[in-house]
């Protein structure tokens, strides 16, 4: 096609785009022509907003140029382009801008095919050399990426260009033609077309003319191929996206604009919640003292959902590598110490899944191996292990620092509680110190931990996550390693690969690499006149979110019960 006809075909969409909107502003139809759905307020309420944090470090609003730092984390991000895969409401990994990928049959070869027909809202295609472009700057050592060790083992060339040792251009990603890109795989890797699924595109030549993301941010140089543009941006302020009316993807939105404000996101969230200003508070900004609210109010009570698919599990996890954790009395000590049901009881009023049986947690889609566990509460019996290590009633025993990133108000308490409820029986002395999420990564990923205890949260919808954290740490050595390398690099028996990382989820419990303490329920809180196919029951009959679910976005809507509550939109 050629660019005089691609630009007719652009202009006459824009024509029809704006007409649809003139139409939308009559509350019979979207920006896309589309018929609301039956019980859909007008088209001028169908608006979100949610809270954000004013003491936030925000710089970003694409996860391909920060992750720790996107502008309003809970809902802003990423709406300016999809990303290559998505997961449906089952968890299923399924297309996104890609129609399909395929690949070679020594399992090292994947191959994108992008669907044709997409466009950038200044009237250009959207191309793989779009892609190829987000991930190399991704790649760049320069451009400092937080989340680069994402791809790390397993994109050809990926560890190299992060470490200077290769130029970001020589990574083994490689465009075929406009509408197709090759990745190689240092190894057989299945997780890799799953890992495409948090990279929306960045704009190539956008890039090239302002020489940074920061034309994303600039209402008047920002362009989207996703759902949503940008109209206003105010740091600290205020931020305003608006659907997009020449957006052909996947995800075309009902709602007519998404906006954030700006306040004490975790104090405030649940407040401005009850005062109608905000239409959902995510998980991590809710607080323990507002459970007992919401757990005596029905109504409240009644839109509080759990995430599907976010088997997020807190863990402990030692530097086994120096003292005093390679001494294995000591690790066992530390796990009998920790009792877990008195520790969740204490943060959220309720008994958690326990997470003492496997680093797998109840639901996970794979096996999660044998039941029997060591890691159970006998207090006496942890203090008779640490005696036999040499430090008879915690004498002598050094001081402990856990680090931890601040990730919500109630992950903290959890961290808090457990290494109280293991210093209580140890007589031990552990202080926590929370960082923000870049230093906290930097230190847990470098050669030598930063700290002989780290608390984290795995969240990933793959045993590599939860399991191959002890691949992607190097201080994190284990004897097993053989049998972790083996599971991830299987492809093509999913059967095989389950046992195998089963078997490996046991061993890890049975050598006490980390303390597991609890799988954690994220439970989003949301406005009764929201609607929307995600928040219909799935297979396993939850009703919310699904984890990895940025198709979500697109079925959301606002039901006429939003006429009968005052709300932002109508004062």
């Amino acid at each position: 096609m050629s660019k005089r006809a691609a630009f007719v075909i652009f202009l006459l969409t824009c024509v029809l785009s704006f007409t649809m909107a003139a139409q939308a502003q009559t509350g019979l139809v979207d920006v896309y022509g589309r018929s609301l759905p039956a019980d859909a307020a007008p088209y001028e309420f169908q608006v979100w907003q949610e809270l954000c944090s004013s003491s936030r470090r925000e710089t970003a609003l694409m996860s391909s140029v920060s992750v720790y730092e996107r502008i309003c984390d809970l809902h802003g991000y990423d709406q300016l382009g999809d990303p290559l895969v998505t997961f449906d409401s089952n968890l299923n990994l399924i297309p996104g801008a890609a129609e399909r990928w395929e690949v070679s049959a020594d399992g090292l070869s994947w191959t994108f095919y992008l669907r044709p027909g997409q466009m950038w809202s200044d009237g250009t295609p959207l191309t793989m050399y779009d892609y190829l472009a987000t991930y190399r700057y991704m790649a760049d050592p320069d451009s400092d990426y937080d989340f680069a060790w994402a791809w790390s083992g397993i994109v050809q060339g990926w560890d190299q260009a992060v470490l200077r040792r290769l130029r970001p251009e020589e990574i083994s990603i490689i465009v075929l033609n406009d509408l197709s890109m090759r990745v190689r795989a240092v190894a057989p890797t299945p997780i890799l077309p799953a890992l495409f699924s948090f990279w929306a595109p960045m704009q190539a030549a956008a890039l090239e003319r302002y020489g940074s993301p920061a034309y994303l941010l600039n209402p008047e140089t920002s362009v989207s191929s996703g759902p949503f543009v940008l109209r206003e941006y105010v740091p600290g302020q205020r931020l305003v996206l608006q659907a997009n009316p020449t957006y052909t993807g996947f995800r075309r939105p009902y709602l007519r604009e998404i906006r954030g404000i700006y306040g004490n996101q975790i104090t405030g969230s649940f407040l401005a919640f009850q005062n109608g200003d905000v239409d959902r508070v995510h998980d991590t900004a809710l607080l323990p003292t507002d459970m007992p609210v919401i757990a005596g109010t029905p109504a409240l009570a009644n839109q509080l959902r759990t995430q599907s698919g976010n088997f997020s599990t807190d863990l402990l996890v030692f530097d086994i590598t120096t003292p005093p954790f390679d001494n294995f009395n000591v690790r066992l000590a530390f796990a009998r110490a920790l009792d877990r049901e008195l520790v969740t009881n204490a943060v959220y009023g309720t008994r958690l899944p326990m997470a003492e049986q496997s680093f797998l947690v109840p639901g996970f889609p794979v096996p999660t191996g044998d039941a029997d566990s060591v890691q159970v509460y006998e207090c006496s019996t942890a203090r008779s292990l640490l005696s036999a290590a040499g430090y008879p009633n915690g004498d002598n025993f050094p001081p402990l620092e856990v680090r931890l990133s601040g990730r919500s108000e109630l992950t903290e308490q959890l961290i808090v509680a457990a290494v109280n409820s293991i210093s209580n029986c140890l007589n031990v002395q552990i202080t926590v110190n929370s960082l923000d999420e870049p230093a906290f990564m930097r230190g847990f990923f470098a050669q030598r931990a930063a700290a002989p205890l780290s608390a984290v949260s795995l969240d990933y919808l793959d045993p590599a996550n939860p399991i191959g954290l002890w691949q992607a740490a190097r201080h994190l050595s284990w004897a097993e390693a053989d049998l972790l390398d083996a599971s991830g690099r299987i492809v093509g028996d999913a059967s095989l690969r389950s046992q195998l990382y089963a078997e490996a989820s046991r061993l890890l419990n049975e050598d006490v690499t980390a303390l597991l303490i609890a799988t954690h329920p994220a439970r989003d809180l949301f406005q009764p006149y929201v609607a929307g196919e995600c928040l219909t029951p799935n297979a396993l009959g939850v009703s919310a979110f699904a984890w990895g679910n940025v198709g979500c976005w697109g079925s959301l809507y606002i039901t006429n019960g939003v006429l009968e509550r005052g709300t932002y939109r109508t004062r």
